[in-house]
């Protein structure tokens, strides 16, 4: 799927490209039919250039003296034409090629064969784009984070919900720094509405998509809607499939709100079947839900409660509800 993105963005650069190199002759044709005489120049530049291949290869032993007379000739017609630029009030570069990354000139790479910045903001902002975070992520994130929050008066389980949610906090940023590793570690948020499960589920998903990572958040009712609507609806639709496929290759996949869904065989076995297989292959995956361990318990198959209390870390979040998303 990545590569599949990356594909589309470097068809991009390519038609970037193109319109680059056709801007540059409408404006070598706008200027040339203003000024004859910088065509001339420019002709007689190109056969200099090309005077001077041949006359290295036929005469060897005279290329110092032939270059060195092309070049003063080529000076020579370079600074007419500069001084027909400025006559003009022509900008001395309107007739180079204007890229919209002159970095990589609008490659994507640079000459050592990394990744130009601006390709990687491109994929940053294809993975914004898949997300479905990107409005929320400004004012949700590590960054905005405030403990102060959170009640520091332990509660009846021995601990605070500022202590609770700081030891947290240190897991989901320990998560963020070893997401590339093959560790198999997946997260359970659990706890009551409003304390903070969807506002962590968002710093971490900020974080992994500023490194370029494919992350999708979706609620648990939106998932199954994505699901029916591929299997029942609109299978041959390719923004139907992509968004299908997503749920499964996607570099981490945050389920919000699980129990929100209408509990029945089918959502019981498509919420398997992508826990299942994402577990198989590899991708993380983190869930967020109101429902407590006995709960998905028994609103779940075994099989289900099998996988999600077997392959993720539960957290749990306490205390009052802050509702965070009003403040």
């Amino acid at each position: 799927m990545k590569k599949e993105k990356l594909r589309e963005i470097l068809l991009k650069y390519e038609k970037n490209r193109d319109i680059a190199k056709i801007n540059l002759e409408k404006r070598k044709n706008q200027i040339y039919n203003k000024i004859p005489r910088i065509k001339e120049i420019d002709d007689k530049i190109f056969e200099i250039g090309l005077k001077l291949s041949k006359s290295v290869l036929i005469t060897p032993e005279k290329r110092k003296q032939i270059v060195e007379n092309s070049k003063l000739e080529i000076e020579k017609l370079k600074k007419e034409k500069i001084d027909l630029f400025l006559k003009y009030n022509i900008p001395l570069d309107y007739l180079e090629i204007k890229y919209k990354c002159n970095t990589c000139k609008d490659t994507g790479f640079l000459r050592n064969g990394i990744k130009c910045n601006c390709l990687n903001q491109e994929l940053i902002n294809q993975a914004y784009k898949m997300s479905n975070l990107s409005r929320v992520l400004d004012r949700e994130n590590f960054n905005t984070f405030d403990q102060n929050l959170f009640s520091d008066k332990n509660t009846e389980e021995g601990i605070s919900p500022r202590e609770n949610i700081l030891n947290i906090l240190s897991i989901c940023e320990n998560f963020v720094r070893e997401f590339n590793k093959d560790n198999g570690e997946n997260l359970l948020f659990y706890g009551t509405t409003g304390l903070g499960k969807t506002f962590m589920c968002n710093c971490i998903a900020k974080e992994l998509l500023d490194k370029g990572k494919i992350v999708i958040y979706q609620t648990a009712f939106k998932l199954l809607e994505i699901i029916e609507e591929y299997k029942f609806r609109n299978q041959n639709n390719p923004i139907t499939e992509e968004n299908y496929k997503l749920l499964f290759e996607c570099d981490l996949l945050i389920i919000d709100d699980l129990g929100t869904e209408v509990p029945n065989s089918f959502t019981n076995s498509e919420i398997f079947n992508i826990i299942n297989t994402r577990l198989i292959s590899g991708k993380k995956t983190i869930i967020s839900t109101n429902h407590s361990p006995m709960e998905i318990a028994n609103t779940y198959t075994d099989r289900i409660f099998s996988r999600i209390f077997s392959h993720f870390r539960t957290l749990k979040f306490s205390g009052q509800d802050l509702r965070w998303e009003k403040k």
